[in-house]
């Protein structure tokens, strides 16, 4: 569900920065920023280790005058105290805990990379752990989850849009911009570092711009830019405040029945949205068959999960480093994913359970995973299909040792996939889970700079391929079998909208997902099960159960 590269970018007219060139050479208000601040950056000490201070709270609100340095800078000396070594060289060294922040923007603004498989890379060549790794990590994620509202306030300040920017600038910015507004780091401290980072990027010429645009945004509360930058409109307000694109914040509100005119003011459009702007809980899911959630909970330090009975709940650590993990007892899912494939494996049959069971859309390979230890508990076997080669590996890798088949071919046509074609023939497959591909808005917390890569223009195609899918899925299921269909995202348009036009096309069934999940609450009332983040914990993941050709589909009324 990668691959979406749209970008936000904002535009204004700011009361700093006027006329400079686009690698920012004749900063904002002079070089040395408004009102003759102090030279910044220049080796006096400002570029200081956080010691891994907390950031502040979703809203913003900055702490009074609470600052992250301290003396116990890598190769730095006290302020006010330059070696002769710093004399000599006068290049300042920045701190390692921004510039792997730094780096990793970087990368993710060149080339298109992905946050959560970078940065743990980074934090170990540097050296990073505790505090430090889980600062830079605060800093690196923050960053890129309120690229919009940095975007929008950087170009305010700077009078032009951030297009007009140079991109390895524009990311220092970002950088100081997201400690400014978000974090309780002092205004001076994220001016003075971000121009420290700079010159040590040997942006030497840019220091003056990037000093006086981030001292202009000292000058506001972050509340007023919000305002500023939001044009009036409560709604980008709350999306901006939220780090979220105002059109996801309108597909949330959609989702959970709010009406347009009233969606900014809801508490619970509220609440969602900040769920999705905080990092998520690590989910650890035991293996049926291998090792009880209790278990799993007592050998990692972690805690039994509110919903899925195998699901486990890990507040720290590198979940890579568990025992459990190494040895297949166990893998990382979030507890919604679970909950998908727990429906697949309940969900009632009009008919005796033959073991043949399908994963029509199954790479990286974590559903199959799950369904294959099941499915080696019950005398079962299953197929899991995957279009794209690299991910097939992937499903190899997560199923090993488990009566799993992994076919590499195009979940629309399962009749045509070598191997699968004489199951099809034969009558299909009892349990089929067709876990679409999607606009994956719904697990937004757990890549953070995806949300800015998302368009609207990408639904109609994902549309188009689900309905595609959920039809296989139907057609490949023997009679009085299970179709299971989801998806990570809560968009009407590839949930409700998909299961409806489907299942009265095809003559299906829609079955009441809630009762084969009745541990879940909070559920709206409808026949599927769309969970929240800020509901259940969980990512939006969305799960609908359909039996084919049973001639009817009971949903007029449903949302």
């Amino acid at each position: 569900m990668g691959g979406f590269r749209s970008r936000s970018r904002s535009g204004g007219n700011g009361d700093a920065a006027a006329g400079a060139g686009a690698n920012g050479t004749n900063g904002a208000n002079g070089r040395n920023g408004a009102h003759g601040a102090d030279r910044a950056g220049t080796g006096s000490g400002a570029a200081g280790r956080s010691g891994g201070r907390r950031p502040a709270p979703a809203s913003g609100r900055r702490g009074s005058g609470r600052d992250d340095r301290d003396n116990r800078d890598r190769g730095r000396a006290p302020r006010g105290r330059r070696t002769g070594d710093d004399r000599a060289r006068d290049v300042p060294v920045a701190d390692p805990v921004r510039e792997v922040a730094l780096d990793v923007l970087r990368q993710v603004s060149a080339e298109d990379a992905y946050a959560n498989l970078v940065l743990p890379g980074a934090l170990r060549r540097r050296g990073l752990d505790g505090r430090d790794a889980a600062f830079a990590t605060e800093l690196t994620y923050g960053t890129l989850r309120a690229l919009g509202l940095l975007d929008a306030v950087i170009a305010e300040a700077a009078g032009r849009p951030v297009s007009g920017i140079d991109a390895p600038v524009l990311d220092v910015l970002r950088l100081g911009a997201y400690q400014i507004l978000r974090t309780r780091v002092s205004g001076y401290a994220a001016v003075d570092t971000s121009v420290t980072l700079a010159r040590s990027l040997g942006l030497d010429r840019a220091t003056g711009f990037v000093n006086g645009v981030l001292r202009t945004l000292t000058r506001r509360d972050p509340e007023e830019w919000v305002a500023t930058v939001a044009g009036g409109s409560d709604l980008a307000a709350l999306a901006l405040r939220t780090s979220h694109p105002v059109w996801i914040a309108e597909v949330f509100a959609r989702a959970l029945g709010l009406a347009p005119e009233s969606a900014a003011g809801s508490d619970e459009l509220r609440r969602a949205l900040e769920a999705d702007d905080t990092r998520p809980v690590v989910h650890l899911a035991a293996r049926p068959g291998q090792i009880t959630a209790e278990e799993l909970a007592l050998v990692t330090g972690g805690e039994v999960g509110r919903w899925s009975p195998y699901a486990v709940y890990l507040d720290e650590g590198d979940p890579g480093d568990l025992d459990a993990l190494r040895e297949g007892l166990a893998g990382v899912q979030d507890e919604g994913s679970q909950l998908i494939a727990l429906a697949t494996v309940r969900a009632p049959l009009d008919r005796e359970d033959a073991g043949r069971w399908l994963d029509l859309c199954a790479g990286p390979g974590g559903k199959s995973a799950f369904l294959g230890a099941w499915a080696q508990t019950e005398g079962a076997v299953l197929d899991a299909v995957e279009v794209v080669p690299h991910r097939a590996e992937l499903v190899e890798k997560a199923t090993r040792g488990l009566p799993v088949t992994v076919h590499v071919g195009d979940g629309r046509h399962p009749g045509r996939i070598p191997g699968l074609a004489a199951a099809v023939d034969a009558g299909g497959h009892d349990r089929v889970l067709v876990d679409a591909p999607c606009t994956g808005l719904g697990a937004l917390r757990r890549r953070p700079e995806a949300r800015w890569r998302k368009s609207p223009s990408d639904v109609p195609d994902l549309v188009r391929l689900q309905r595609d899918l959920l039809r296989a899925g139907l057609r490949a299921t023997a009679p009085g079998g299970v179709t299971v269909y989801s998806t990570c995202s809560p968009h009407p348009e590839e949930t409700v909208d998909v299961v409806r036009e489907v299942a009265e096309r095809e003559g299906a069934t829609v079955l009441d997902a809630r009762r084969i999940l009745p541990e879940v609450t909070d559920l709206d009332d409808a026949p599927w099960v769309q969970l929240w983040p800020h509901r259940h914990g969980t990512d939006a993941m969305f799960i609908a159960v359909l039996r084919p050709g049973s001639g009817g589909c009971d949903v007029a009324d449903a949302r």
